[in-house]
């Protein structure tokens, strides 16, 4: 019987010729990935469990961003960093991107793309639910507990069970309506919040493999949201290129088996579906923007892990250029390279931070910012009974501050049509 390409990953990663579905093997990490939020607790137990002389098992390995609670007064937030800055110091970690230095670089997810870490073939274990972004660059990549982190801080190791594995395949080119998000919301809908729950998602079809690797994020990052271990799509050429201008040269292409065993498949015309939205208060209330079109909002966001990339500022540039936001709407790049792109990048001849300035947004610091609701002083943060709609990936209650408000994710392209009118609407009313 084939493997899949997670199946493959994962048993070169044990050192086995072939796993199964279900069984439990030890996985050599070749990258950890922690934040501001987990990394001290992480930090706390390794050094418990492991002793006061504990030593990092591969300091190479182990990355540290801090980028969810950062430009705030908040003195809890502010000493999480703090520990993070500390540990970076005593044990002399290299890969360790300070807020305040000119190393900072916003969201760690984006940032594992732009600094080089996401190398196809390789398993990545990140202390954020989000950490399946990765699995965009063919590898494999999930988020883990505290506990696990540390474990891995000291051993290297993960025990982990070989999930089975969901495959989607989306037929056709993208109309310019669509975005990732789109497709993924579609998913979600279908499957639920748990329908993919300890299953690996594979993403594949001429819809998937048209996209940039921004846009394979969206739809990897969000495999969490139906419950997913990870979220993967082949190594191809643009994934190549991608890696090697990040100086990456040695990696490994995995490929699903043609007679590799899928526990269901899900097939998908990209030209027959319309651009979507999640309705308050869960991932999954899919709908389409035609249906909750006039909804009243009061406020709009651009960012974060899923929302806040260059393709989905190219996409909101195209519905704000001459046009003037009708609700406070707040543009929040994802990384610090993502915010000199937005002073360089041009539609129609104007850079986009100009489009963007000059339709009344509010361009805020790289950061997770209101994406995970945040200290009273975040930026964009909701608060009772707002109406938000946003780019990013969860809408549960509270989530982007007030538990009183109501979130409708969608694509970059519904939100910077409906900022325009002030009122959801429907992208292609603009396009």
């Amino acid at each position: 019987m084939g493997m899949t390409i997670t199946e493959k990953i994962l048993a070169k990663s044990a050192g086995l010729r072939n796993v199964t579905p279900g069984e439990s093997v030890w996985l050599n990490v070749d990258t950890l990935m922690t934040h501001d939020v987990c990394g001290p607790p992480t930090i706390g137990i390794w050094k418990e469990q492991f002793g006061s002389k504990a030593k990092i098992w591969d300091k190479d390995k182990l990355v540290i961003f801090p980028d969810h609670y950062i430009f705030t007064a908040n003195k809890h937030a502010n000493r999480n960093v703090e520990i993070l800055r500390q540990f970076a110091s005593e044990y002399q970690i290299d890969n360790y991107y300070d807020v305040g230095t000119e190393r900072y670089k916003g969201v760690c997810h984006i940032a594992l793309a732009e600094e080089g870490y996401n190398v196809p073939g390789k398993v990545l274990i990140g202390t954020d639910s989000h950490s399946c972004t990765s699995g965009a660059f063919g590898m494999f990549s999930t988020g883990v507990g505290n506990t696990d982190a540390a474990f891995i801080l000291g051993t290297g190791k993960i025990w982990e069970k070989i999930p089975d594995t969901m495959k989607f395949t989306f037929n056709g080119l993208l109309p310019e309506y669509l975005t990732a998000k789109d497709l993924i919301l579609a998913i979600l809908g279908d499957i639920t919040t748990d329908g993919g729950t300890y299953r690996a998602l594979e993403f594949d079809g001429e819809g998937v493999f048209s996209l940039d690797m921004n846009e394979r994020m969206t739809l990897t990052n969000m495999a969490i949201e139906a419950g997913a271990m990870n979220g993967i799509i082949a190594a191809d050429q643009i994934t190549e290129d991608y890696v090697k201008s990040k100086g990456v040269y040695e990696y490994e292409i995995f490929n699903s088996d043609v007679d590799a065993k899928y526990v269901s498949k899900f097939n998908y015309d990209v030209n027959k579906m319309e651009p979507l939205v999640a309705k308050p208060h869960s991932p999954d209330n899919r709908d389409t923007v035609r249906n909750v079109e006039g909804t009243k909002l009061t406020k709009a966001y651009i960012g974060s892990c899923t929302g806040g990339k260059l393709s989905d500022f190219k996409f909101a540039s195209k519905i704000l250029f001459g046009n003037k936001v009708k609700v406070p709407t707040f543009v929040v790049p994802a990384s610090t390279q993502i915010a000199k792109d937005l002073e360089i990048e041009t539609y129609n001849g104007i850079s986009l931070k100009e489009i963007f300035v000059n339709a009344g947004c509010v361009i805020a610091q790289s950061s997770c910012a209101a994406c995970l609701g945040g200290p009273d002083d975040t930026v964009g943060r909701s608060v009772d009974m707002d109406v938000v709609i946003s780019t990013t990936n969860r809408n549960f209650p509270g989530r982007m501050g007030s538990k009183k408000s109501s979130v409708y994710l969608a694509s970059p392209l519904t939100v910077a049509a409906s900022a325009v009118n002030g009122i959801i609407t429907d992208p292609r009313d603009f396009l």
